[in-house]
């Protein structure tokens, strides 16, 4: 099968009224139905996807950009981990999205999970590729210092000069310099005379800080969910209390607390598998529809 040609673009679109003083974008490609739904990592946003979405040009795909990442609204913090997932399952319901098949990495794995749950409709099976879902104890643990992340380069001068800074350094130059080039291209947006970071540093923060909240717990959603549900996870395993960006943050026994749950493991893989695997994310999907 062919891949979609490199040319063909997707279509912008916002949806308002999920929440208020948000406007959220959704990149849309077109295809046949059931189509896919991909919902990025903290710090990401939709075009992480393009590499994988043209592996499967049958099909019609949608990445939606979280509130506070690419080109949706930004708040100020806090950002709370329950509102991905009513943003996501109000965005399904926008477009009227029924028996997809929901994609998630990492936060996205675990916003696909919440609306999946709101709005069981929008998916007929789930691909959770190393999702933001702690076992049940650490929902009770302090927060993780996130502080570094306030430090991280905010402007730049273009994404080229991101890019020749990055694709030697650690985790990005395991990545495929296709999905870096994304990266770094919708990874910046205009501020004045500026690039800025799409998703700004204390965004970020705010997003890891909170991502052990009690509210944060995802197990009575985890429970409900009927549908076929694949936990693609990374072998690489976080130690308890260290906030690893390139281990995996999964619960080991995750798979098992869905009613339909199977756990596939990637030994020694790092936390960013469509970046690094991104044939091994297509094939899985295939295999999925």
């Amino acid at each position: 099968m062919e891949n979609r040609p490199a040319s063909e673009s997707p279509d912008l679109k916002l949806v308002s009224g999920c929440a208020a003083g948000v406007e959220l974008a959704v990149w849309e490609w077109p295809g046949a139905d059931p189509p896919l739904l991909f919902a990025h990592a903290t710090s990401f946003h939709g075009r992480c996807w393009d590499q994988i979405i043209r592996m499967l040009p049958e099909r019609r795909c949608l990445a939606v950009d979280a509130r506070g990442h690419g080109r949706s609204g930004k708040l100020g913090p806090p950002y709370r981990w329950r509102d991905f997932g009513r943003d996501l399952a109000c965005v399904a319901g926008h477009l009227a999205v029924r028996d997809a098949i929901g994609i998630g990495h990492s936060m996205g794995g675990h916003a696909t999970v919440l609306a999946a749950s709101l709005r069981p409709e929008t998916c007929r099976a789930l691909l959770l590729i190393d999702p933001t879902i702690f076992p049940p104890e650490t929902y009770r643990t302090p927060p993780f210092d996130a502080s570094f992340i306030l430090r991280r380069r905010a402007e730049w001068s273009s994404p080229e000069e991101m890019f020749e800074r990055f694709r030697d350094r650690a985790p990005f130059a395991a990545w495929k310099l296709e999905i870096l080039h994304d990266y770094c291209r919708f990874g910046l947006v205009a501020n004045g005379e500026n690039l800025v970071l799409a998703c700004p540093p204390e965004v970020e923060a705010s997003i890891y800080t909170n991502s052990t909240a009690p509210e944060s717990d995802p197990y009575a959603e985890v429970a409900s969910i009927a549908q076929p549900v694949t936990v693609l996870r990374a072998g690489q395993a976080r130690k308890p209390g260290s906030l690893d960006l390139a281990a995996s943050p999964t619960a080991p026994d995750l798979a098992a607390k869905f009613p339909h749950g199977r756990d596939v493991v990637l030994p020694g893989q790092s936390h960013y598998i469509p970046m690094e695997l991104p044939e091994r994310v297509a094939e899985e999907i295939r295999r999925m529809l």
